[in-house]
This record gives structure tokens, C-alpha cells and sequence, in this order.
């Protein structure tokens, strides 16, 4: 039995099956400095390879990251240990709210559809540099449910 083969073990992810993952979910987190500290924090997005698309809100996200590296990550674990999986993007950020150029106007137009409350005028675009990913255990099988009811029931495939 390889290495592979053994569920406890770390496996790395392909490079297609990271941006697969990341053009399947909606939900991460946004990685980045502000002043002297690191601050993740929650963001619905849509990834059109090579990009993240983020909408949101004045605040941190606008005030510190433009034209900064960003790290964005999508996870998920099952609650008692037995599996897990990550992907990791990072690359630059830019500010794309009232950018002219043809790209970024397609970008505003993809549906990002923030949970949180609260009007979200800015965007932001993350392009993705480096990509990885990991799993470990056995990642129970796709149930038929929509992304949204099995996130909720703790069931999510990577």
C-alpha cells in the first residue's frame, strides 16, 4: 500500500483538482496584514481562473488591501477529525470598484452573492499566483444534496 493509499496520511492535491475546488465553492476566507497584524476574515467569492472575485463593504478589506498579497483559503473538516481538505491561493489584490478596462467589468458582472448584511459596492480581484491544496482521511462520498444543505450538515467534498 502506498503512502497515497493510506487515508491518514497528507495528500497533495492536483493543480486541477485545486482550481476545481476553488470554481465549486463560495465561501472562504481573505488572509492579509493590517498595520502590524494578520487578519483573516469570512468572503462569499466566485473564481474565474486565475481570479478571486470579491464583493464587500467599506472597512479593513478596502483600507488595506489594494495592491497588496493576499492569501485566500477553502476548507473544509469533519468536526470529528477524521477528514479534512484545504486549498490556498495567494497573489496580488487589486481594487476593481471603478476600474475601466474590459476585464474588470466583466469581473463586476459575475454574481458574487455576499451573506453578509449590508451594502457591498466594492470589488476586489485576487489573482491567484501559487495554488495548493491538501486532504487528508477519507472524504465521505457526494450525497445528493445542493453545496449549500450538506456545508450545513458538515458534509462537504473537497
Amino acid at each position: 500500500m502506498t503512502d497515497d493509499a493510506v487515508p491518514n496520511h497528507l495528500q497533495v492535491l492536483s493543480d486541477s483538482d485545486c482550481l476545481e475546488i476553488l470554481a465549486r465553492h463560495k465561501f472562504g476566507r481573505l488572509g492579509f496584514m493590517a498595520g502590524e497584524w494578520t487578519v483573516i476574515l469570512p468572503v462569499n467569492y466566485v473564481f474565474e481562473e486565475p481570479t478571486i472575485v470579491v464583493r464587500t463593504g467599506p472597512g479593513a478589506k478596502m483600507d488595506e488591501i489594494p495592491l497588496t498579497m493576499v492569501a485566500f483559503e477553502v476548507d473544509d473538516a469533519d468536526p470529528a477529525g477524521a477528514w479534512g481538505w484545504s486549498v490556498l491561493a495567494q497573489g496580488p489584490a487589486f481594487d476593481i470598484s471603478d476600474s475601466i478596462d474590459e476585464y474588470s467589468d466583466a469581473l463586476r458582472h459575475l454574481q458574487v452573492a455576499p451573506q453578509a448584511p449590508g451594502d457591498k459596492p466594492n470589488w476586489l480581484k485576487i489573482t491567484a499566483r501559487c495554488i495548493s491544496g491538501r486532504r487528508f482521511g477519507d472524504v465521505p462520498p457526494e450525497p445528493d444534496q445542493p453545496e449549500d444543505d450538506r456545508r450545513s450538515a458538515g458534509v462537504v467534498r473537497p
